[in-house]
């Protein structure tokens, strides 16, 4: 058995485990990485990567089939289901160099391709080398979740790990699950010329600002997408080909292939986190605010620490404990100014809080603004009017936006700003944007906040009366 000693050991090569592993090395200290399957993780390999390439394709089909709008003939936009993924492939192989192995070895990282467990409060095994480690980093990530639902064991389904790698079109896809991945894949499939319905228990991207979430359903269902909420699903049956669902209230779905989008689950099961004294949670593993567990020698960031699942999550993760490994410094996560955004056409977008979270926090201390993209040039020029912010106010603050349009999650980056920094409304309507463009939007969102006080004021009217009458 090898025997090694290091500054930080890093279990997991995810968006947040190579942050990480790039940030502190670069700046002095000893690291090792261990990954037991595909440096970069999810994210690159079967998550946010691939899954935006396949939805590029569905956007480029889309528009051929409807641009007479734009003065150009509608095409068939017929889609090569297995070209497609090649594109996804190249997208991912293009990428792939700044995640891998030879990149942070180049950096003086030591990679070591092997899971890793817990044997002692300070040691790791992964394969035949035991690691003690000063301080130790859990960014395992997560996995699709697959609930026990009767007869799934009997039947072939998809999930995010291995949608990305089906070869020939389903003619029919049934998603179970309509949260931001179902509802990507959905509507992507729906215009790559497959049927598609969605299946979900609750109510379809129920996490979002029900007004915003509406205008995307809507849109789906416009475009074909089947979606039936409240269906709960009790049990699965049939073959490959030829599946039905079944849910509680007695509705039945038929398909020709099955994905599975209800969630995800931490990779903690093989990790061996009592024999390290590392206290798991309900979602991963039990965290405080400076994103140590319950051995202070050890952090967890990113999905497993129990928290937003979003790539940018781990990456901020990855600062957040940085300061604290490599310089000592006290240093904690918030959640307040951390966007997230669906890449369904509209986008839809939200940082802060809902106008519900808002109105239950600061009740009649909460003002609530908003801007159309129908009146927004660029948009109209683009064809793309769809849509609209809400921003809520309070004392001249934003504490959250809420968007759903063209963009949305480029729009959402504004926001994020504002709320990290505490900014205030003035300064963002002291912005000049350049015209035309859809960024204006957020200038004029701020510019709704201040036009009842500008426009609508008898003291703004009698002192602009004044100085007309007597200053020359």
């Amino acid at each position: 058995m090898k025997r090694i000693k290091t500054d930080i050991l890093i279990i997991g090569a995810g968006s947040g485990g190579l942050s990480v592993a790039a940030g502190a090395a670069q700046m002095g200290a000893d690291v090792v990485l261990l990954e037991g399957h595909k440096m970069g993780g999810d994210c690159l390999n079967y998550g946010c990567v691939p899954s935006k390439a396949l939805i590029a394709t569905g956007k480029a089909a889309y528009s051929q089939q409807n641009s007479a709008q734009y003065g150009v003939t509608d095409a068939a936009g017929q889609v090569d289901y297995a070209a497609a993924k090649d594109h996804v492939a190249d997208v991912i192989a293009t990428i792939a160099p700044v995640d891998s192995q030879e990149r942070f070895e180049s950096f003086g990282v030591n990679v070591i391709r092997e899971y890793g467990r817990f044997i002692s409060k300070d040691e790791v095994q992964a394969g035949d080398t035991v690691i003690k480690a000063r301080r130790i980093v859990i960014a395992t990530g997560s996995s699709p979740l697959v609930p026990p639902i009767p007869g799934l064991d009997k039947v072939p389904f998809e999930t995010n790990e291995t949608l990305f790698g089906l070869r020939e079109a389903p003619e029919h896809l049934l998603i179970i699950g309509g949260g931001p991945i179902g509802m990507e894949m959905a509507q992507a499939h729906i215009r790559m010329g497959c049927k598609v319905s969605v299946i979900e228990g609750a109510k379809a991207l129920g996490k979002d600002d029900p007004e915003l979430a509406e205008i995307v359903l809507n849109t789906l269902k416009e475009e074909s997408v089947e979606i039936a909420e409240d269906a709960v699903a009790a049990e699965i049956r049939g073959q490959a080909g030829a599946i039905e669902v079944k849910t509680k209230d007695g509705r039945v779905f038929r398909g020709t292939h099955l994905l599975m989008a209800v969630g995800r689950r931490a990779n903690t099961e093989n990790l061996d986190l009592e024999a390290g004294g590392v206290k798991p949670s309900r979602n991963g593993i039990e965290v405080d605010d400076s994103l140590r567990s319950s051995n202070r020698r050890v952090y967890a960031i990113g999905d497993v620490a129990g928290g937003l699942q979003f790539t940018h999550v781990a990456g901020y993760h990855a600062g957040v404990i940085i300061r604290s490994m490599l310089f000592g410094l006290p240093s904690k996560a918030k959640t307040s100014h951390i966007p997230w955004a669906t890449y369904t056409d509209p986008e839809l977008a939200q940082v802060g809080m809902t106008e519900a979270e808002a109105r239950e926090k600061h009740g009649g201390g909460l003002e609530v603004v908003r801007f159309h993209y129908n009146h927004n040039d660029r948009a109209i020029a683009e064809r793309k009017t769809k849509g609209f912010i809400k921003v809520m106010v309070v004392k001249g603050r934003p504490v959250g936006a809420s968007i759903v349009g063209y963009q949305a999650g480029e729009l959402i980056n504004l926001w994020a700003l504002a709320l990290a920094n505490r900014m205030k409304m003035s300064q963002i309507a002291a912005m000049v944007a350049p015209y035309p463009t859809i960024g204006e939007i957020n200038k004029r969102a701020a510019g709704a906040y201040f036009s009842p006080r500008l426009f609508e004021s008898d003291l703004v009217k009698r002192v602009v009366g004044f100085v007309q009458r007597f200053i020359p």
